[in-house]
């Protein structure tokens, strides 16, 4: 009986300048029958700097490799058809002083942007229209709707993203979690896309 050998590529990998990526590495498998050698320690990658910080690895490339060992080996694939490789240069960890400035820019612009926007819809006219239809006087700081209004902003936004601190109050993402993802998706597959033209227009310029 043929042994059989089902592949899953993974969508990205995290490597170091001069890492040899394995079978392993790369992708998770099963194996149906006996086989000699344990097929995730194949070499199949030696990670470079040489054409820049991502790679990217195709199924075909890994078939041919385990091939070159196990020409009798029945392979298949499913999931992804490419391994993104991004390799991990070490930088240097931004100061407290960098941190305190950066945090310091968002905290201010983040608050311009709500009071521009209470400016434009007239939040304080809307509070001092509310405070009169109910209580019959005029009050041009009604505090008791602008203090609750404004803690309430703030619980909103904690409840919006889902965490406060370091702590979530559940599992389900939250909607900056959700577009972080996608955006992050889009990316891998646009970095896909683009390794896979380089390496036609570098077969096309060698074959010419």
């Amino acid at each position: 009986m043929t042994s059989q050998l089902v592949l899953r590529m993974k969508k990205k990998v995290q490597a170091r300048p001069g890492q040899r990526l394995t079978v392993r590495d790369l992708c998770r498998y099963a194996v149906n029958g006996e086989v000699d050698e344990d097929i995730g320690r194949i070499p199949v990658y030696e990670v470079t700097l040489d054409q820049g910080n991502v790679a990217v690895i195709d199924i075909v490339d890994l078939i041919a490799v385990i091939s070159g060992r196990f020409p009798d080996l029945d392979i298949r694939s499913v999931g992804p058809a490419q391994t993104l490789i991004e390799v991990n240069i070490p930088g240097k960890k931004p100061g407290w002083l960098a941190t305190t400035l950066v945090s310091l820019l968002l905290f201010i612009g983040s608050g311009l942007a709500i009071m521009n926007f209470h400016t434009d819809v007239s939040m304080q006219e809307v509070h001092n229209r509310i405070y009169y239809l109910v209580t019959g006087t005029h009050e041009n700081r009604p505090l008791v709707l602008q203090i609750p209004y404004s803690l309430g902003i703030g619980a909103g936004m904690i409840l919006f993203f889902n965490r406060f601190m370091r702590r979530k109050f559940n599992e389900e993402p939250s909607p900056m979690e959700l577009e972080v993802f996608l955006y992050q998706e889009s990316i891998d597959q646009y970095l896909i896309n683009d390794e896979k033209q380089k390496a036609r227009r570098s077969t096309r310029d060698s074959s010419g």
